[in-house]
């Protein structure tokens, strides 16, 4: 009697929770739609309208329009129009119509609709239309209101010279409408000069002092692989006229040499500290292989432009020197700046010295 009672009893409890079961259409369940699924519109997915994801409207995807993505239109990208990129337009960017850019339209840019550059129309270029440029116009970047005319590409006509001894320049004979740019001795190291040559293209002279740039030679290297041109200004700085020949051939071999150890090359162009010079020196930069002197018409300090000879504004072929510094306290890129508007005011351009000579 006792196992009667039992089997009654499990048969009453199955039949029990069967009705249950039945009495609850799954249509009615909160949200559901679909067999595994609360508030799924496919199986296994919480508020899913595919398998295996919640919110989603394909497969393992939460609050997806493709599989394996969280909203996102494409497969495995959250809130992605393409696949692996959340709220991308192309396979994994972020917000990006390329590929891997976050908010690009090309590859790996953020915000970018060129290469590599963050909201850039142009390669590594922020904000930029063109390349490395603040909206394409890398000269407003410097404070200049239009590009730089490029230099026209000058004949090949070195100065005559007295036999055996180097000419001393200060002015270039030329029609071009262009002036040239040195700077000496090498006590600044300004990194945003090194951008500006760069972005500008700008032909740069620099006449470097050992003694002056000390530790400093990695800085001239960048300059010189952005385009800089690298010369000759002494070891040590002295001024040179009146000393004996020996003392003045030290100076200026011994920078030679120490400027191909660093830089691979062996300068053209000399220029003796303080622009004082005499035949000795000349004799001297000969025989250590240079075939110019570099003197200069117009001098860069302290906001304004002075001029050894001539008219007192800038005329085509000018050489014009810029100091390390300024007591004011303006950089170096800052009174390339002040220079170039002049130039440019002038109705010229700057060309390549070492073109010329």
């Amino acid at each position: 009697m006792r196992w009667r009672a039992l089997a009654s009893g499990a048969l009453t409890a199955a039949l029990l929770a069967g009705c249950t079961a039945q009495s609850v259409d799954p249509a009615e369940r909160p949200g559901e739609k679909a067999t595994e699924g609360v508030g799924a519109y496919g199986p296994s997915g919480t508020g899913s309208y595919g398998p295996s994801g919640a919110g989603s409207y394909g497969p393992s995807g939460a609050g997806s329009y493709g599989p394996s993505g969280a909203g996102s239109y494409g497969p495995s990208g959250a809130g992605s129009y393409g696949p692996e990129g959340a709220g991308s337009y192309g396979p994994e960017g972020a917000s990006s119509n390329g590929p891997k850019g976050t908010g690009s339209y090309g590859l790996e840019g953020a915000g970018s609709n060129g290469l590599e550059g963050a909201n850039s129309y142009g390669p590594e270029g922020a904000s930029s239309y063109g390349p490395e440029g603040a909206g394409g116009r890398p000269y407003r970047r410097w404070g200049l209101a239009a590009p730089l005319a490029p230099a026209p590409k000058p004949a090949a006509r070195p100065p005559a010279a007295r036999p055996g001894l180097p000419p001393v320049i200060h002015h270039v004979r030329t029609r071009d409408r262009v002036v040239f740019l040195t700077y000496d001795d090498g006590a600044e190291k300004d990194p945003r000069f090194v951008d500006m040559v760069r972005e500008l293209r700008l032909p740069v002279s620099m006449f470097l002092t050992d003694s002056v740039v000390g530790p400093g030679y990695g800085h001239f290297a960048r300059l010189q692989s952005v385009g800089a041109s690298i010369q000759n200004h002494t070891l040590d700085h002295p001024a040179l006229r009146g000393l004996p020949y020996a003392g003045q051939r030290a100076e200026i071999c011994g920078q030679q040499d120490k400027l191909r150890s660093r830089f691979g090359i062996r300068p053209r162009l000399f220029r003796p500290p303080y622009g004082t010079y005499d035949t000795t020196t000349l004799r001297a930069a000969a025989d250590c292989g240079l075939s110019a002197v570099v003197l200069w018409r117009a001098s860069a300090e302290n906001g304004d432009l002075t001029f050894t000879e001539g008219e007192s504004r800038l005329r085509p072929g000018d050489i014009v020197s810029v100091p390390s510094r300024e007591p004011a306290g303006a950089t170096l890129a800052e009174r390339t700046t002040r220079l170039l508007r002049e130039i440019q005011g002038r109705g010229l351009t700057v060309g390549r010295l070492e073109d010329y000579l």
